[in-house]
């Protein structure tokens, strides 16, 4: 599923249009998704879809497509994307007359998920991220060697028609002067003859060099574009793992990609210097000279990345650590250890650094252990510092505005140095910028604070000005961010579901009577973290975060097994549950507690009741399956399933307990008769 997992995070950069286009309603995006490993490990591209006899192979391939997403869908906890699924199974039935179609319409659409990873796409109108031509510009950059080595056979094909040259020239001076009748003279004519030819095949190769020079040092540009491009989306793809978004930290593609250019760079250079020697210094040589100079330095200064980023919730006072790569680590010239410095940096400081090299005066922070030295590890192939046990011993606060809270303020870190490169004469000062952090000085700051981030990384667009943001979005991409951050932080599979999202809609809104559709309704920074929620004491991300926390401390296996609803308001709840029998139940989140889980259940008919919520003391000294089994008025969990067979392997052992207990009281008789006890 190789193919699958570097497609994923293209598509939400992918006009609708393309989408649309690239999986059509007859094989729409989930069936890729949930099969996508079986589908890469199928053999598309050996079938002649115009060969009849292959007809029962394809259709073998349509009815275990067909099974397998039934499976899918049968084990799917999410009874919206189970219902979905069987459907889109049934409608894949279209092809049993012509199974040979299912296999044009895969091949069709691998073949353009390939040609979309091979073309850069710009950025899109709105919050996305430019994305490079390949991994790891490869084809780009053989073809870059290429035309390097054409030109290197153009100036050595020179090289060797100027000693043709100085050869009959040297050849014609000895037998000038004789007249037409001396037998010499025939021989003069061909030689003059090979002269001029030799000086017109001179005279096209020098141009095709400079020809081929001018289309390298373009190409050049265009290759690192897609470089920069490429590291430039790496780091977005880092910031955006805060919410769980999928990365692939793998540096050593980039690294190889860097280290290319900068030789075909040198080379080019090394090429010009014999151009102008052969030539003179005309002024298209200075133009290319001035474009390689500048490549090279973009190329240095845009290679030093933060590897490991730091907390982005920083406490004074405490260790945390950091690791800075350079990805030109191999070609530093030897010597001098090159030593790394962090700072911390304001948001407009941040704002202001502007070109290269300018790192700002003031100090706003003292930071710890601020200082690393770069240093090479054979075996990773990898150019590091880490800063083991860096910390903020204090901070300077900014000028707040209004209601701003310390808790909202964003800082980073600055790393700079001074390289050199092997084969450059002058040392090049380079920079680097942490992902924002917040800092704070007590404990009790960090949800807030985490808000901040939370909110900066879900909904911060590419390249923007550093740190900022928009006040509000809308709600539809607060679900992704929430759903998304939810999964990753309890570590599942299973994401939010309609029912659940819906419901945080109806409460960040206030709008618990309202079945609308939420979508585009914005949501603002106050409801998300400022504003507590009505008729609580917190706000909508402490509950929200309190849930998690608790989900992934003590719940993750129910959560994941489907076991527990989650988020739904009380009048969904009375809904789905109105009709069931005495007894029936369903696992919810407390709505009006931090960390807390409540059930609720069928009594007296129609009448809904619901627990006290467990929080997470009372799930250590008790687990949730044993205090479900403990619960007798609590019979089947929605919709009817007995809770003894759905819960029994989270039941702690009934018969290790009683022989515990009987141990404990053996061992203490047997003490008091020994009198080790007193009475």
């Amino acid at each position: 599923m190789a193919l699958w997992a570097q497609m994923t995070p293209q598509l939400q950069y992918l006009p609708t249009q393309t989408l649309n286009e690239l999986y059509p309603d007859t094989f729409p995006l989930d069936v890729r998704h949930y099969l996508a490993s079986w589908i890469e490990e199928q053999r598309w591209e050996n079938f002649d879809v115009d060969n009849m006899e292959q007809k029962p192979q394809a259709r073998r391939l349509l009815d275990q497509m067909v099974h397998l997403l039934q499976e899918v869908a049968q084990h799917n906890p999410n009874v919206v994307e189970r219902v979905k699924l069987q459907h889109i199974s049934r409608n894949l039935s279209v092809f049993q007359p012509q199974p040979m179609q299912l296999v044009r319409t895969v091949r069709d659409i691998l073949r353009k998920e390939r040609h979309i990873l091979q073309i850069p796409q710009g950025p899109p109108a709105t919050n996305g991220t430019p994305q490079p031509a390949r991994e790891d510009g490869k084809t780009d950059v053989d073809n870059l060697v290429l035309k390097v080595l054409e030109i290197q056979n153009c100036r050595q094909t020179l090289h060797q028609l100027q000693e043709d040259l100085n050869w009959e020239k040297q050849e014609i001076e000895s037998i000038q002067g004789q007249n037409e009748l001396d037998p010499q003279h025939s021989d003069q004519v061909a030689r003059q003859t090979r002269i001029q030819q030799l000086e017109y095949n001179y005279s096209v190769c020098a141009k095709k060099r400079v020809q081929l020079l001018h289309e390298a040092v373009c190409a050049l540009e265009q290759c690192q574009s897609c470089l920069i491009l490429r590291i430039k989306s790496w780091r977005w793809e880092q910031h955006r793992a805060t919410i769980g978004v999928h990365f692939d930290d793998n540096l050593g593609p980039l690294q190889t990609w860097c280290e290319q250019l900068l030789g075909v760079n040198g080379n080019l250079r090394q090429e010009l210097m014999l151009v102008k020697r052969d030539h003179g210094g005309a002024e298209q040589f200075h133009t290319l000279q001035e474009s390689l100079t500048h490549l090279l330095q973009t190329l240095i200064q845009s290679s030093l990345v933060v590897d490991k980023q730091p907390p982005q919730v920083i406490k004074t006072q405490s260790k945390f650590s950091t690791t800075v790569r350079y990805l030109l680590g191999e070609k530093m010239a030897p010597g001098k250890p090159v030593l790394l410095k962090a700072q911390i940096i304001t948001e407009a400081q941040a704002r202001n650094l502007g070109q290269q090299g300018v790192v700002p005066n003031e100090n706003v922070g003292e930071l710890i252990n601020s200082t690393a030295i770069l240093e090479h590890n054979t075996s990773s192939k990898s150019t590091c510092a880490t800063f083991r046990n860096m910390s903020i011993r204090k901070i300077k606060r900014a000028d707040r505005k209004g209601s701003e809270s310390v808790t909202e303020e964003k800082f980073a870190l600055l790393f700079t140095t001074e390289i050199t490169i092997t084969g450059c004469e002058s040392p090049y000062s380079i920079q680097a910028i942490s992902l924002p952090v917040v800092v704070i000085v007590h404990g009790s700051q960090e949800i807030n604070a985490m808000a901040t981030i939370i909110w900066d990384c879900a909904f911060s667009e590419p390249n923007r000005i550093p740190f900022i943001v928009p006040e509000r979005v809308p709600w539809k991409q607060m679900c992704e961010a929430l759903s998304s951050k939810f999964m990753s932080e309890v570590q599942t599979q299973r994401c939010l579901d309609g029912y659940n999202l819906h419901f945080l809609a109806q409460k960040i809104f206030d709008q618990p009577d309202i079945s609308e559709d939420f979508s585009n309704m914005p949501v603002s920074w106050a409801q998300f973290n400022k504003e507590v929620l009505p008729g609580r004491n917190f706000t909508f991300w402490q509950w929200f975060e309190g849930v998690m926390d608790l989900t992934k401390k003590c719940l993750r296996d129910y959560w994941s097994e489907g076991l527990i609803f989650g988020f739904i308001g009380k009048q969904h709840l009375h809904v789905i549950l109105q009709n069931k029998p005495n007894g029936t139940f369903l696992l919810r989140f407390s709505d009006s507690e931090i960390g807390g889980i409540t059930i609720a259940y069928v009594v007296g008919g129609r009448k809904i009741q619901n627990i006290q919520p467990f929080t997470k003391k009372d799930l250590d000294s008790a687990g949730l399956g044993d205090r479900i089994r403990d619960i007798n008025c609590i019979t089947h969990v929605h919709p009817d399933l007995p809770k003894n067979d759905v819960f029994k392997k989270f039941f702690t052992g009934i018969i290790l307990q009683v022989f515990i207990m009987w141990y404990i009281k053996y061992v203490f008789s047997l003490h008091r008769n020994q009198g080790i006890f007193s009475p």
